[in-house]
């Protein structure tokens, strides 16, 4: 049996292991960097996501992402497409269509997209759990 003391270090100390070297650490350190380079900020992922049902005009994005402004969607639509995640295609009617939608590369995040998914699900209800027991606990 797991006695408390082993729990509330396996809690603290989780990614500890003896065998990684520093030179692996430092490789780790690099590509992680790459990836958030790519994938940052607040928008990019929650956008990418909101194209996976499909291809959609910029305001169905903006709707479906509520609070971004144009400017701001702009800018991680061009980012995105730099990074041959999501295509950007015109078509010539009158007025102009013009979607986006995720190209096969982007298929190279599912994994990442769940498991952030399987995640934040976890830790929110972490967190409700958490704030529902202190509620008691001070009444």
């Amino acid at each position: 049996m797991e006695t408390q003391k082993e729990n509330t270090t396996a809690l603290t100390r989780p990614f500890i292991d003896p065998n990684v070297t520093q030179a692996a650490c430092n490789g780790a350190i690099h590509a992680v960097k790459d990836a958030l380079y790519v994938l940052n900020g607040k928008w990019k992922l929650p956008l990418i996501v909101s194209l996976m049902d499909g291809p959609k005009r910029f305001n169905e994005i903006q709707r479906a992402l509520g609070e971004i402004t144009p400017k701001i969607l702009s800018k991680e639509l061009r980012e995105l497409e730099l990074n041959e995640f999501v295509l950007r295609k015109v078509f010539s009617t009158v007025p102009v269509t013009v979607t986006y939608e995720l190209t096969p590369y982007s298929g190279s995040l599912s994994k990442v997209l769940e498991e952030l998914r399987n995640w934040g699900t976890e830790h929110r209800e972490r967190i409700v759990t958490s704030r529902r027991q202190s509620i008691s606990v001070e009444k």
